[in-house]
């Protein structure tokens, strides 16, 4: 598995902007990607590129300014909010006499230091182990003993292709054990999907609030912390309204270019998603990128095949805002937004109604056949 962050280790952040509109979100976003891997942000390296330097995808004089930023801060760690190339990694480490990784390593890193049930473990393990098979012989050059030598003769690339080989293997035993999990997870979804409970999961970008929701309504004690990705496994819940029972499910939160080995890796996890009857997208409502990051979590929903499951917008922490709780119709009177506060239980009981009228149009659906068989197509009728 890839190495995690020692605790506060001294980090240089590098962002370069090639165009891209949300760059100080990015940069923000960043920071707090790696103060949650546990490293403190010493110094930060900003520059404009038309493109990507093939080399060192900075440029050559960019990485002098690197360098010059570790030396005077003291940085151990180089982190690159880009994803880099395993070529461009081992350039940029001998020329910067320092460990360097990219935003895809950062996030993985954090899902390792995160990932606390079994399934959850093996999930990420396969992530890590897909993202270092293309960087093996960086991680193994002290077994390249093609330059001969004493001491350094001997089996060469017959070592690395046994460590590939090894590594093979494993990756094929966690996908093994990850699908016998997926099955029973598919059976015991099944077995839910057929009642008349009404199946919600929430959604949303990383640190939206998802958590704290989910508590609000459910009383649960799921853990809640100011930092991405606080949650990682799926927790489900049974809530009962007026109109019947249904089962809350709060969910991984989703990220700008989040890595697709990760996606891959949790797709059993977010099939929870995809066969949900609602989606509740909660949006942090005080965010100054809240657009970027609601396409952002729709993007993700298009690649998990979610995209079809009807939504109402959550716009969480009003209290940031000091805006009211509402309940955003459109031209049809269909609910696409609830206005509310998790925090403080402002406009929770707006969202419970909203839950209560369409618990009670899927058990009517389910008690009067002559309608039709059921279909996620038809909930559209309910927002």
């Amino acid at each position: 598995m890839l190495e995690r962050i020692p605790a506060r280790e001294r980090a240089v952040l590098v962002q370069i902007d090639f165009g891209q509109d949300d760059f100080s979100e990015r940069l923000e976003e960043a920071r707090l990607l790696t103060e949650s891997a546990g490293g403190m942000v010493c110094a930060e390296v900003t520059g404009r590129r038309a493109s990507p330097d093939a080399k060192f995808h900075a440029g050559k004089g960019k990485v002098e300014e690197i360098a010059a930023a570790c030396a005077g801060a003291q940085g151990n760690l180089v982190v690159f909010n880009h994803a880099l190339s395993p070529a461009q990694e081992r350039n940029l480490e001998k020329a910067l006499a320092c460990r360097v990784i990219d935003r895809t390593r950062l996030v993985l890193d954090i899902f390792a230091l995160r990932a606390q049930s079994a399934e959850g473990k093996l999930q990420v393990e396969l992530a890590q182990l897909e993202h270092l098979s293309t960087r093996l012989v960086r991680g193994w050059t002290h077994l390249e003993r093609q330059r001969g030598g004493i001491g350094l003769r001997g089996p060469g690339e017959k070592q690395l292709e046994t460590d590939r080989r090894l590594l093979g293997q494993r990756v094929k035993f966690l996908k093994e054990r990850i699908a016998r999990l997926n099955r029973q997870r598919g059976v015991q979804r099944k077995a839910r999907l057929k009642g008349d409970t009404l199946n919600v999961s929430l959604v949303g970008y990383t640190n939206a609030g998802k958590s704290t929701l989910f508590n609000a309504l459910t009383h649960a004690n799921a853990y809640v912390a100011d930092q991405l990705f606080a949650t990682l496994e799926t927790t489900s819940r049974k809530l009962w309204l007026g109109a019947g029972a249904v089962v809350l499910s709060d969910t991984v939160g989703f990220i700008r270019d989040l890595p697709h080995a990760l996606v891959a890796a949790f797709q059993a996890t977010l099939d929870a998603t995809a066969d949900a009857d609602i989606l509740l997208h909660v949006v942090n409502s005080a965010s100054v990128s809240r657009e970027d990051e609601i396409r952002e979590v729709d993007k993700v929903l298009r690649e998990i095949g979610a995209e079809h499951v009807p939504q109402i917008q959550i716009w969480n922490k009003i209290d940031v805002t000091a805006a009211l709780p509402a309940v955003d119709e459109d031209g049809y009177g269909r609910i696409r937004r609830i206005r509310l506060s998790a925090r403080t239980g402002d406009g929770l009981g707006l969202l419970r109604d909203a839950l209560s009228g369409c618990a009670r149009e899927k058990c009517a659906r389910t008690v009067q056949p002559e309608n039709g068989p059921e279909t996620r197509a038809g909930w559209a009728t309910a927002f």
